[in-house]
Formats: C-alpha cells, structure tokens, sequence
C-alpha cells in the first residue's frame, strides 16, 4: 500500500490554510488564546520562552484519554517512552539513558518542581494536571536535577477560591477499561483552600494469554491527591501535596514476534519454540523429554502470548511543600520535596510458556530534597533567578534469576550426552565434554544437574547527595535585546555496592563453590561477586542565551550550554569488571560495575512567532548537540547488561510546531520534526544476532556502532490535529477533533538489529461529544488508533534462544489496537 508522506500533507495543508487566511481574513479575525508556561520559572507566555518547548494542558490530555507519558509521547515529537522487558526508555531527541537502575535518568521529570528522576515513576498514571511542559534540549541550570536531554515538567491543578468538581467515567468495552476520576476544589475558610483528587483505573489488557487463558496487561490503577493552599499573609503563600499512589500490572504486552530454526544440528532444525514444545534428550527419550504447554509454538506476532505469568506491583508516596514569600517585588520560593516507591517485579524472562526461567526483582526508594530559589522583578536593566539545590537519596534494589523447573537442566543434560559420540553412549566419569552448546562440563549430565533450583540473588544499593547553587542573570542590553548567562556548578558523592550468589531456591543457602560456577558462567555470563564504591566529584554547566525581537510578532534566539549527567555505579551486570576469580575451568567473561560522567554541548537557534493579527502561531528550533562519554546499557547477549561510557555522538534537527484559527469554530494545531542522530566513537556496541564481531574483549563480542543511529530515531515524526466546535442548539454544543500522530521508520530495538524496524505509520484519533456548558455535562466518543494500525514500542533478542540453542529470535511490545471508549464528565461550579 502506498501511503502518502504525512510530512507533505503537513506541508501542504498548512500552506493550503494559510493561503485561505490571508485571502479570507478581516478585521474580525479570530485571536488565539495565550498559552503561559513555567519552563523557566517565571510564568510568562509561551510565545516569549527561548526554549523548544511543548506545552499539553490538562483538558486536552483528558479529552485524549492521556493517562501517562507513554500516552503523551504522541503529541510531542521527538519524545519517546517504551517499558522494556525489565526497565523504562525515556528519549528526547535520541538520548536516553536505557534500562539501569542505577542510571540517573537523561531526561528529567519533574512534579511540581520535585525530581521525579527514577525510570520506574514514569509509568505512574497522570492525575488532575493543569499542563505538562516538554522541554527538549540540555536544560542545565534551572533544573535542580540532571536534564542533559530534556524535562518532563507536570504540574499540578492547584486549589481556588470558588468551589467546584468534577465527575468523569469512561469505558472501553473492547478492554474492559475503566476509568473513574473524581475532582472536587474550594475555600476550606477564607485564607485556606483545599483540592482533592482521585482516579481509579482498572482495564483487562488488549493481549490473550493462551497459556494462561486470560486477556493482559491487567490494570489496577489508583492515585489519590490531596493539595491544601494557604495564604498567611499577604506576602506569604503556602501549598502542601499529599499523594499515594498503587498502580499494578498483571502480564505485558510481549510476544515473541519470530522464531527461526537452529542452526545447531542436535536441534534437527527445530525453531526454540518447537525444542520447548517436544524434544526428546538422549534415544528415545532415554535422558529425559522436554514437553511444554502447546501455546509455546505461537511465535509470531497476532496480540496473542505464551506466558506463564508475570506482574508489577508498584507503591508510591510523595509530600511537597512550596512556600512563597514576596519581599518587595522579589519573590523567594522554598520547595521541600518527600518522595518514595516500592516495587515488586516477576518477569517471565524467557517470553515463553515453557518453564525455562525467570526473574524476581524487588525496588525501594527513598528521596529529600529541598530547593530555595531568589526570583527578581521583571522590567529591571538586569533581571536574575539564584538558589541552591539539596538533595539526598537511598536505592536499595534486588533480583534474581530463578531456574525453578527442570526443563532447562534437562536439555543441558541431554546436550552434554548427545556430543559424546553415538547418541545414548555413557560416558565416563570424569570425561570432559565439548556439548553442542558449549558447556565443558565433567560427568554424565552435570550441566542441567547444576542448575536445578538455582538462584542468582544481585543486591545493589545506591547513596547519593547532591548539592548545588546556581544563577541565571538577563541584561536587557535595549528594548528588543536580551543576554541571559547562566551557571550552576554542582557536587555530588554516590557510594553503591553490588553482590551476586548463587543459591538453592529450595533452602535459600549459598551453593557450594566449583561447577555450578562454570555452568552459571557460560549459560548465564554470570559469576558471584562482591564490589563496592565510592565517587564524588563537581562540575559547572554554563549556558549563554540571546533573545531579539525582530518585530512585536516575531522573537529570535540562540542558545549555547554544556550540560552533564553524573556517573554512578551499574545494577545490572552479572559479572565484575576484568572478569572473575571464581569460576573453575571457565570462560573469561567482562562485566561492570562504575562508570564516568556523561556531558553534551549544545546549540539552539530557534524563532517564535505570531502570525495572521494572532490567529497564528509558528515556532522553530534547528538544534545540535554533541554528546561525550555516552553512558549506555548493553545487553551482554544471554541474560545481563553491562554499563560503560560508549564515546560520542551527535544529534542534529530541526522543530516546529504552530496552531492556527481557520474559523472561529476550526482550530488547527500541529508539530513537526526532523533528527538525525550519529554515533561519532562507539566501538563496544553490541552485535545483534548472527552479525560478524568486529573484535572480542574477554570473550564478550562486540561490533562498532560508529556511523550509526539510535534506537527510536525517525527521520521524521509530528502531530496535526484539527478541534471543530459548534451550537447545534441554543444550549448543546458539539466539539469534535480529530489528531494524526505520524513517524518514520525507527529501529525498537537497542541492538540495531535490522530486522526490528518499525516501518512508518500514520495513526488517527476522534473525540466526539456533545455537551451543555451550563448544566455541566460532556458525554463523548473517543476512538485511538482509528484505522488499527499494529506497532511495536520495543524489541530485543529472545532470551537464551540464539545464545543457547543457535535459534535467531526476538521478542516485541506490541501497541495497542483500536479502541472505542464512552466518556461522560459532570462538573459543578
């Protein structure tokens, strides 16, 4: 099928309309409504921030059935959101910092002006927002945490005076989604107001589980938010949020997507699935039969699964205290931020109904934070925002692979047998075997033997204390002309420690030292180990920005800075730095554990500008950054990820984004952008599967990235949307809207391999409703993915299938289809 560029029907049917407007437009024209933002701290007009900066206010994210940052993704080009088999990917522009939990996140999230930096709160639900700012580029100085490639800026409805509420339900039955949302806000007395909020969220999932004969991912979603706003005095205002969350999942959205035939010729051409399925060890079964439930044999991609069941179960708490202060005209601001999580993870990490293994993780967290900042007042030759910046946290993290069945250890078994001349021939004790699949064990069988309840228990803890201090000072050199210098300088000590046994899942006690060791370390690229460390160290971001008005309708501005990303130490690995020291007679394998500081220069050039008398808006940003010592996550090709510093790379774009009203009734908006991304010196990449190794370190393949691109990096993505509002009667009135969400083709999974690109694709998006304003209700059709479009967020390599049993496979989540939801709202005032 042919499809026709969505970057030409951008073009062109912007262009169409603004040829129409200018033909058609009069004195009467329709204005548009003036978009405020907080992206530098002072409220000011959207059209005036020197930023590339999206704003989504809290009606549209409602009207669109926005629940989370992954729903939002779609309305902000060059922003990108996936959970992954075990972690959460947040890219802007093409940086991200990968699955880690002992990453601090690239792209920043803050609530309320508290960092919410942890990968894991990205999947919380959105609650009652007034906007989400997107701030895309280096954000280094008026941000307290590490923003080296964007900020996710949400900020809550905050109380009045006048009392109000709000009821909203929605049901899609195709999911059985539904959503209750509770809003209610007022004057508790005369100086103090109060807003509560609430939602509950329940969905049955859009993914059949055949093994376990139920639909996933299954949804239990509740937040409740309390916000009490005091003013004491005149000069002295005083929020407190109080917010408790659970948000919980029952299964994913993953299927294996392909499965290919071994190229191991003791499999006999079977694809993984097919070994799982039936396969006799030994003759005639003589060691053994490997027999699955029959849902292993779908392998390809039809929103069906073969799982034996995985869950998220997540916990969060956060208190937030923002006090005002105005002296004079200068305003001081005091933010003390409380904020904590618990999670509970069981992945199935083979993807497959077979009992072959799976992972346990558990999650804790803990984090203060307090902020003071010295606002100045406007109109003044020189202008400034200072303060300093405090925050300590604690991470404690654990997981573990657990082999609690006896079909892995059974095919390991049989592999050592079948290489040890005729098929069924015993060997003797003692006799060192080459198996098929590698393992260089001594005696009949140990390889699987060794395995049987086995656990990897990794326990990771994370310390950190920040402190920095920071100024942002403008000289408004004329009336059109403005210089803003900006510095922060930052200091940070991290102590993390690391520690790998292996046990018996039975009696939980270690596992005596020796053959296990070897096995564990050739299957699993695992080893016990113990590290611990220490790092402390500063540095100072600057950032220099110019503004010009042109005219009363157009602003120009450039902006350089250097931002970093501080270094830490890796959760994930299973093995230490230069290889172990004990696993007998095994391979030599490389982890990691401690990693440097990541630091991007970047420029900015960028116009907004308002157009047709204000009923047009068009803003453009041509961006370049370059970034060094690229921290990155590397899966080690069986079961782990290492974490190293990967050298530089560079992304270069261009965005725009704009609305215009065509009618008084047609509202018009859109974005657009444009990226390229390079990797400049990456040379430990990771091979995907079958591709030729460029060199070998410590028995770890690697193949150089040099040259190439990033995970999620479309040439292209953008939104058109087009809001059309009418009075059919004296007191309905009818709205109805209609978005467009297109990309080019992106690679989903971080390996690059070929055979995971996501091709281009145009989604559409309606909301129909009626409403009566007066009365106060809104009832609504909302349909997502209109033409059904299938789409997969993320994919890597089928755990141990190519590693282990010589078969090329992958894993993918997969998008979900279309849905037809009813909502209906009441609000009172």
């Amino acid at each position: 099928m042919t499809l026709i560029s969505p970057v030409s029907v951008f073009r062109r049917s912007t262009l169409a309309s603004a040829i129409l407007l200018c033909s058609s437009y009069s004195v009467a024209a329709p204005v548009l409504e003036e978009v405020i933002v907080t992206a530098t701290i002072r409220a000011e007009s959207l059209q005036d921030v020197p930023v590339s900066v999206n704003a989504v206010s809290g009606e549209k994210m409602m009207e669109a059935g926005i629940g989370k940052v992954e729903d939002l993704q779609a309305y902000v080009p060059n922003l990108t959101m996936s959970e992954t088999g075990i972690g959460t990917n947040i890219y802007i522009r093409g940086i991200g910092s990968g699955i880690n939990p002992g990453f601090e996140q690239s792209v920043g999230m803050y609530f309320d002006g508290v960092s919410y930096g942890r990968a894991q709160l990205s999947r919380a639900p959105f609650l009652d927002l007034a906007r989400v700012e997107v701030l895309r580029g280096p954000q280094n100085i008026l941000f307290g945490k590490n923003s080296i490639a964007g900020a996710l800026s949400l900020i809550s409805a905050r109380p009045g005076q006048e009392f109000e509420g709000m009821v909203s339900g929605t049901y899609e039955e195709e999911t059985n989604e539904q959503i209750l949302d509770l809003v209610l806000s007022g004057a508790l007395t005369d100086t103090v107001g109060a807003r509560l909020a609430i939602r509950k969220r329940l969905t049955d999932g859009y993914i059949e589980n055949l093994t376990l004969n139920r639909d996933e991912p299954e949804r239990d979603e509740q937040t409740i938010r309390a916000i009490f706003e005091w003013d004491a005095t005149a000069n002295l205002t005083a929020a407190l949020k109080l917010e408790v969350g659970q948000f919980d999942v029952n299964g994913r959205q993953i299927e294996i997507i392909n499965d290919n035939p071994s190229t191991d010729s003791t499999f006999e051409g079977r694809t993984y699935a097919q070994v799982l399925n039936n396969f006799e060890v030994g003759p005639g079964g003589l060691l053994g039969t490997v027999s699955s439930d029959p849902s292993v044999l779908n392998n390809r991609q039809d929103f069906k699964r073969s799982s034996n069941g995985d869950f998220s179960y997540n916990d969060t708490q956060n208190a937030t205290l923002n006090v005002d202060y105005a002296w004079g005209d200068h305003t001081f601001t005091f933010i003390t931020g409380l904020l904590g999580y618990e999670t509970s993870e069981l992945c199935d990490c083979d993807f497959t109904g077979a009992q072959v293994f799976s992972v346990a993780a558990e999650e804790e967290y803990s984090q203060f934070s307090q902020e003071i900042r010295w606002v100045s007042p406007v109109g003044e030759t020189f202008e400034f925002i200072a303060g300093a910046f405090y925050q300590q946290s604690e991470l404690d993290f654990f997981d573990s692979i657990r082999v609690d069945s006896d079909l892995l250890p059974i095919l390991l078994n049989g592999a050592d047998v079948l290489e040890g001349g005729a098929r069924g021939e015993t060997p003797a004790d003692g006799d060192i075997l080459g198996g098929p699949l590698g393992l260089p064990v001594s005696g009949i069988g140990d390889a699987g033997t060794e395995i049987i309840n086995l656990g990897t228990p990794r326990n990771f803890s994370s310390d950190t204390k920040l402190i920095s201090g920071f100024i942002q000072a403008t000289w408004n050199a004329t009336d059109y002309t403005r210089a803003t210098l900006g510095l922060r300088y930052s200091y940070e000590e991290k102590e993390g420690s690391r520690s790998l046994d292996l046990t018996d899942l039975t009696t939980g006690e270690s596992r005596a030292i020796g053959e296990v060791d070897t096995v564990v370390a050739k299957n699993f690229s695992a080893e016990r180990h113990d590290l611990s460390g220490k790092r402390t160290g500063g540095n100072l971001a600057p950032s220099l920005n110019i503004q010009h008005d042109w005219n009363d309708d157009i602003m120009l501005y450039a902006t350089a800075s250097i931002g970093y990303k501080s270094g830490g130490f890796d959760a994930r690995s299973n093995a230490s730095p230069g290889g172990g020291k004990l696993r007998p007679a095994a391979p030599e394998i490389d982890g990691s554990f401690e990693y440097d500081d990541e630091q991007a220069t970047s420029f900015e050039l960028g116009a907004k500008s308002t157009l047709l008398g204000g009923a047009a808006e068009l803003n453009v940003a041509a961006f370049y950054t370059q970034y060094d010592d690229l921290q990155v996550s590397i899966f080690d090709g069986t079961l782990g990820f290492n974490v190293g510093n990967a050298g530089a790379a560079t992304t270069m774009g261009l965005e725009l984004d704009g609305r215009m009203a065509l009618t008084e009734n047609l509202m018009m908006t859109g974005a657009l952008a444009f990226l390229d991304f390079e990797f400049t010196e990456f040379a430990n990449g990771q091979c995907y599967q079958g591709q030729p190794v460029d060199f070998v370190v410590n028995g770890n393949p690697f193949c150089d990235y040099k040259g190439k691109t990033n995970q999620y990096v479309a040439d292209y993505s953008g939104n058109l949307t087009f809001v059309y509002t009418t009075m059919v009667t004296k007191d309905i009135e009818f709205r109805g809207g209609a978005d467009f969400v297109f990309t080019g083709a992106y690679n989903s999974s971080q390996n690059l391999d070929p055979s995971q690109e996501q091709d281009a694709y145009i989604k559409a998006n309606l909301r129909l409703s009626l409403a009566d304003v007066a009365a106060g209700w809104d009832a609504a059709i909302l349909v997502k993915n209109l033409t059904d479009e299938t789409t997969i967020s993320y994919s890597n390599d089928t755990p141990l299938s190519n590693s282990t049993f010589g078969s090329i496979g992958h894993y993918g989540f997969i998008d979900p289809p279309r849905t037809t939801a009813l909502q209906v709202t009441y609000r009172w005032y």
